[in-house]
């Protein structure tokens, strides 16, 4: 059995973090102390959860300067992009700003007669269990609204990403936040699985792999613990033949290769009008052409490593069988000579179709497969020939068009001539594969909290 959490930073294959894992007994005892610190917590008034959460959000923000270069040493992410904390921050206040209306009673009647109206009320120890490829803006979507709503917190990080949950418990510790009403346990998963089995939670909350989530559905099943599961994704793009083509390809490029492609909404697969199918490649070579592939902590660097170099490895094997199955490889090799271990250059593939692994699994790595398609219809057939469902990126000038697509689309959301952004205002969500459940917005607030109706017939 593991007793050590350790983080292998991609950098350089060097341990970077060690921290030992919790015990069952222990684990329990920590739950124990969420269960029993969160009626105080929920009693609280609103205003004051609200601007305790408010003050850690700002505290991680004073953190930025050394938050910024661990992230590079944990996962990879280039210094240059500057951490998490718009994101971060950006989620956490509109969480505030909206959580008197989301959470406000539903009022049916209020006459001389009967008080008739629904609460929302917390669902109480809310187990968060987070990501590594953004993982202080994963967190957050979950954390922010939980605690506001009266919940307790118990947050596992991702073991490549274990300093996001020190960070976290300091900031709220630091704001005022009751030690045992935010907790960070570094758990294996054995012991989050009989945690989670013994319903010793009330919600969980889950963002990772389908099989992670298969997991924990497994350990949750006959306890009717709530869950949220934001899972693998597949992401289309589709480039029509009215499309800016140069905006098109400067945003799908971005949303492929950012964070060297290990976004949940990263676009994986593109469509592209014959009409302008050439044009927009060469607009997407032209893009990644400035692409500086190295090491993190370098200001110059654009694309850093992946956060282990299994994961890279899984990347090159797609693209290697895409290529000897007719696939061609548009960028050469030769360009990027320190490719390798978790090193792995952008690369756009053609001459792609649906057998392909490259078109069907999930990548989450920087490559992305181009195909041309002569109509709607067909873009649409291959869109939802997918078994993942998170966002999809539509490229028109006419809004209509976009929308009856949008409409036929098998995916969590929308988007028109943007891509790979998490707006706070919308519920987050997917289907098939991707998951179930949805965060932020006031969607959000209703996966966190359950409703209580009152019904009071008031004396005559």
């Amino acid at each position: 059995m593991t007793t050590t959490l350790k983080c292998i930073s991609p950098v350089d294959g060097s341990v970077y973090v060690e921290r030992p894992l919790m015990g069952l007994a222990d684990a329990e005892r920590a739950v124990a102390a969420a269960r029993a610190a969160q009626r105080d917590w929920a009693a609280r008034p609103m205003a004051e959860r609200i601007a305790l959460v408010t003050k850690a959000t700002a505290i991680i923000g004073e953190m930025n300067d050394e938050i910024v270069p661990e992230l590079a040493w944990q996962m990879g992410r280039p210094v240059r992009y500057g951490g998490e904390f718009g994101g971060f921050n950006e989620r956490a206040t509109y969480m505030a700003k909206i959580a008197q209306s989301a959470l406000a009673p539903i009022m049916v009647e209020d006459s001389a007669t009967f008080g008739r109206y629904i609460e929302r009320v917390p669902h109480g120890v809310v187990l968060v269990i987070a990501p590594w490829n953004y993982p202080f803006m994963t967190a957050i979507n979950t954390i922010a609204p939980a605690l506001i709503a009266g919940n307790t917190v118990v947050l596992k990080h991702a073991s490549q990403t274990p300093l996001v949950g020190e960070r976290l418990a300091t900031a709220f510790e630091r704001a005022g936040v009751p030690t045992d009403v935010f907790q960070n346990l570094f758990l294996g998963h054995d012991v989050t699985s009989a945690l989670i089995g013994a319903r010793a939670f009330d919600f969980v909350n889950f963002t990772g792999s389908v099989g992670g989530g298969q997991a924990i559905e497994r350990a949750a099943a006959g306890t009717f613990t709530g869950l949220g599961l934001e899972l693998g994704g597949k992401d289309p793009g589709y480039v029509m033949e009215d499309a800016d083509i140069r905006a098109a390809a400067d945003t799908l490029m971005d949303g492929a290769m950012f964070n060297s492609g290990q976004c949940c909404c990263g676009i994986e697969r593109i469509y592209v009008a014959s009409a302008v199918y050439d044009d927009f490649i060469e607009a997407c070579l032209d893009v990644l052409s400035g692409t500086v592939l190295g090491n993190p902590l370098d200001p110059e660097t654009t694309m850093g490593p992946m956060a282990q170099v299994r994961f890279a490895d899984l990347v090159r094997g797609q693209t290697r069988d895409a290529i000897a199955a007719g696939a061609r490889a548009l960028i050469d090799p030769a360009q990027f000579p320190n490719d390798g271990g978790a090193y792995l250059m952008p690369q756009i593939l053609t001459g792609v179709d649906h057998s392909m692994r490259v078109m069907r699994e999930e990548s989450f790595g920087p490559v992305v497969g181009i195909m041309k398609v002569d109509n709607d219809a067909e873009a649409l057939r291959l869109m939802n020939d997918c078994d993942y469902g998170l966002t999809a990126s539509l490229w028109t000038k006419d809004v209509d068009r976009a929308a009856t697509l949008g409409q036929q689309i098998e995916t969590g959301t929308v988007f028109m001539n943007r891509a790979d952004y998490l707006d706070p205002a919308l519920c987050w969500t997917g289907c098939k594969n991707t998951g179930r459940g949805g965060g932020l917005s006031v969607i959000g607030y209703h996966n966190l909290t359950r409703p209580k109706s009152f019904h009071l017939k008031k004396a005559i």
